[in-house]
């Protein structure tokens, strides 16, 4: 037994503070934790696993890490946050150079981007998103390109191997990262195993990726591997986000960019 039996936490007060601690620190360590909770090795693993599997957090060797929040569905997203993806989407749209193609995931940050493009800008958009090419659309300057593919209903984005095979047949000058967590040790993770491959085609075959997150998606992490965060060359922030995680995003030579 570790410490004062006395002092000893039941399971619901230590799932709490390993939460708090995981909150602010954007991690936890097995080994710390059994210090300062005063308990066993053992007792810390299953605590660890039963927030695992409640969701509340995601297991990592040796500690575990916080985990992406649930992902609304496509209409959910567009309906949330309407003005800070607004924001997000103006300044994805400025980094936009006439006579670019470019890569736009599905979300609704990429959504917004499409929507501040100027009208007037010459641009080859590729995606994967019909409601984006369909946004798309009005613009008078944009060749719009629809890759095809099995549609992931709930995110409203073609998929699969067909959708893969297109997507490689492009090199383009930009990507615009939607619906990702960031993680600056764990990488670009995504909640969908089916959008997964597409995104890693979509990072390999742009000479320039844009991530595009809320603070919440800062410090986490999903199931699934897209790439290593230092693919990014920016990344476009709300202005809640922690400024000092976001200085370490900068030392990966990422440029931030906060609206």
């Amino acid at each position: 037994m570790h410490g004062d039996p006395l002092k000893v936490l039941l399971k619901e007060e230590r799932h709490r503070r390993i939460l708090e601690l995981l909150r602010s620190q954007g991690k936890v360590l097995a080994g710390d934790l059994v210090t300062t909770l005063a308990v066993s090795a053992d007792t810390i693993r299953r605590d660890l696993r039963q927030l695992d599997d409640s969701g509340d957090l995601m297991r990592v060797h040796g500690g575990a890490l916080n985990r992406l929040p649930n992902t609304p569905s496509y209409l959910e997203r567009v309906e949330q946050r309407v003005e800070a993806n607004a924001a997000i989407g103006i300044v994805g749209a400025s980094l936009i150079q006439s006579g670019q193609t470019i890569f736009m995931d599905g979300g609704a940050t990429t959504l917004q981007v499409a929507r501040a493009i100027p009208s007037e800008l010459l641009v080859t958009v590729v995606t994967n998103s019909p409601a984006l090419a369909i946004e798309m659309a009005s613009h008078k300057a944009a060749n719009v390109i629809l890759v095809g593919g099995t549609l992931l209903k709930e995110s409203q984005v073609a998929t699969g191997a067909e959708a893969v095979e297109q997507v490689s047949r492009f090199r383009a000058d930009l990507l615009f990262l939607g619906a990702c967590a960031l993680h600056r040790k764990q990488g670009i993770t995504v909640p969908s195993l089916e959008e997964a491959p597409l995104k890693r085609a979509m990072l390999q075959c742009a000479k320039a990726a844009i991530g595009m997150a809320t603070a919440e998606r800062l410090n986490a992490v999903a199931p699934y591997v897209v790439g290593p965060v230092e693919k990014l060359r920016y990344l476009i922030v709300d202005s809640s986000a922690d400024l000092d995680l976001l200085r370490k995003y900068r030392k990966l030579g990422i440029e931030v960019l906060s609206v």
